[in-house]
């Protein structure tokens, strides 16, 4: 881990009308896009504190959008998403320095420099986007890791500033649940990336160059659904290790932050065993957490929370803090 500070952008101590009301408007549309874009992440969100959540919503938003608008662009020449990515880096520079435009990027604005969230962060994500963008395919499982840390593992990071943390060992831990989490996702979307061009499970595993094959029978016995299915429970599996390494992580959050990023990575982690009792099959339809299931797993963090209140005395009742070191991939990898 790098111990340099993360970059503090100019923004004055208090804010002008126009720019406060911006704000607000910045983080209205945070919240909506949130509720429409994630029913897990709003239900996890709503464990936290009111100003912790506006804070989550609005970084799940933009992150949001900017993954949306390289999406759209990708359906263009490279030229267009080329210039797609082109105009976020130049929105991340005006936010930075201090001029950040329209209401979201203010309100992302306000979030950075107060809770001081390095540039880094959204480059690395930028990169994952790119990898998007490029078609890439990987041929190994840690080819897969780098682009889960750029689009998700540093989601975590970010989500670390916004949270605080009482020990910045924890750090590694954040990135390693989003990489969980993504592995999920493309397990679950197996079949919908297959129809937008991508295509994510490793080669090796996958004993073939992609997975036309697989996805052109209808026969759920042949060998290259029989390989995929493979491909998608080694994923899970893998998946499983990074879910491991980042709940260990929990303890150095304040309890409700906990019980929400707890239950996040539980409802998240249960799509991957519904896709289990579907025998990992790619084809077999959208996985899906009902609510009543969300609920309860939910109420299992609390349980488990309630479970380490010795261990989390044990580390200390220290106040969490604003991180100050930078992760990067191979702090992750190593």
């Amino acid at each position: 881990m790098n111990a340099s500070r993360a970059l503090v952008i100019r923004v004055p101590k208090s804010m002008v009308p126009r720019e406060a009301d911006l704000l607000r408007r910045g983080r209205r549309e945070a919240k909506h896009v949130l509720a429409r874009g994630s029913k897990s992440f709003a239900l996890a969100g709503a464990l936290l504190g009111r100003r912790t959540r506006d804070d989550a919503a609005v970084l799940y938003a933009w992150c949001r959008i900017a993954d949306d608008r390289i999406d759209d662009a990708g359906r263009g020449t490279q030229d267009r998403v080329a210039r797609a990515l082109g105009t976020l880096e130049c929105e991340l520079n005006d936010i930075y320095a201090g001029h950040a435009q329209g209401p979201l990027n203010v309100a992302l604005g306000e979030l950075i420099a107060r809770r001081r969230i390095p540039r880094e962060y959204f480059q690395a994500m930028l990169d994952g986007f790119a990898m998007d963008a490029r078609g890439e395919r990987y041929a190994t499982v840690e080819e897969l890791d780098l682009y889960g840390f750029r689009v998700a593992g540093v989601v975590g990071l970010m989500m670390c500033h916004v949270l605080g943390v009482r020990d910045e060992r924890c750090l590694r831990a954040a990135a390693r649940l989003g990489m969980a989490m993504q592995l999920t996702n493309i397990a679950r979307d197996v079949a919908e990336d297959f129809e937008r061009g991508r295509q994510y499970l490793p080669s090796t595993w996958l004993q073939a160059a992609d997975l036309s094959a697989a996805m052109a029978t209808s026969d759920a016995h042949s060998a290259s659904r029989r390989r995929a299915a493979e491909a998608v429970q080694s994923l899970l599996a893998r998946a499983d290790e990074h879910y491991r390494a980042g709940l260990a992580g929990l303890d150095d959050l304040a309890g409700r932050d906990a019980l929400a990023i707890g239950a996040a990575a539980r409802i998240y982690r249960a799509i991957g065993q519904r896709l289990a009792r579907r025998g990992f099959d790619p084809l077999s339809g959208r996985a899906v957490v009902s609510l009543p299931s969300k609920l309860w797993l939910a109420a299992v963090a609390g349980l488990s929370l309630l479970g380490r209140v010795a261990a989390r005395l044990r580390r200390g009742r220290r106040s969490c803090q604003v991180p100050q070191a930078i992760v990067r991939w191979n702090d992750v990898r190593a």
